[in-house]
């Protein structure tokens, strides 16, 4: 059984959306496996050692499109034998050009899939959930760790500069990474407020950073206490 395509390819050479994506596993196993030097024995084997059994038979079957189903968990755990991430089976970016987000859809650019997928790339009315505020926390946890260090170190040359030329330009650095970190602390402080506020938990921050929260908002380590 095929289903129809919206342009003027022959519906029988059309695959289906399902069948699609299994062959976009399927293939992206296949090439991974084959690339590590492994047999499906061998792949088999590392899912057994992951703690959810893959037969070789069934590897076999999937590889060769004569498997009829592909639950979400193997999916999970073929990745993980073939240290890759599930999304990159599903969506193999620079290994097949085009695939189909749902059925009865055009073709797009694989790439274009795999970021409305996994929300990097908003997609009209679609809800990313705290997908883009999670990912602006952890941008600004490097940033304030950058900046911190950067400010200990600019410090540092400025107590051990030689000429007043050099300890300002020193301290001028130092002050400026210092209120970079401060600025994005802030804008921290308040992106966590709002997770919550959205009766969500926020990251985990870094021991460094524990005092961004302040100590009423139950902390992990005043949890640990």
């Amino acid at each position: 059984m095929t289903q129809r395509r919206l342009d003027d390819e022959d519906p029988d050479d059309f695959p289906e959306w399902v069948d699609r994506i299994k062959n976009n596993v399927a293939g992206e196993v296949r090439r991974r496996r084959k690339e590590m030097g492994w047999s499906a024995q061998r792949l088999a084997d590392r899912c057994e050692e992951l703690g959810h059994p893959i037969p070789r038979n069934v590897i076999a079957n999937l590889e060769s499109g004569r498997r009829a189903n592909l639950p979400l968990v193997d999916v999970m755990v073929l990745a993980a034998a073939l240290y890759t991430s599930p999304i990159c089976l599903i969506f193999p970016v620079g290994y097949v050009e085009e695939t189909q987000e749902l059925p009865f859809q055009y073709l797009v650019p694989t790439w274009d899939a795999m970021r409305k997928f996994t929300a990097e790339e908003s997609s009209g009315d679609n809800d990313a959930g705290l997908i883009p505020e999670f990912n602006r926390h952890a941008s600004l946890v490097r940033i304030i760790e950058a900046a911190l260090y950067e400010a200990e170190r600019t410090g540092f040359a400025a107590k051990t500069a030689t000429t007043p030329a050099q300890r300002e330009e020193a301290e001028r650095k130092r002050d400026h990474y210092a209120r970079q970190a401060e600025d994005a602390k802030q804008e921290l402080y308040s992106l966590r407020w709002e997770i919550r506020n959205e009766g969500a938990t926020p990251p985990s921050l870094p021991s460094a950073l524990a005092d961004i929260d302040p100590p009423d908002t139950g902390t992990d380590e005043e949890d640990d206490i």
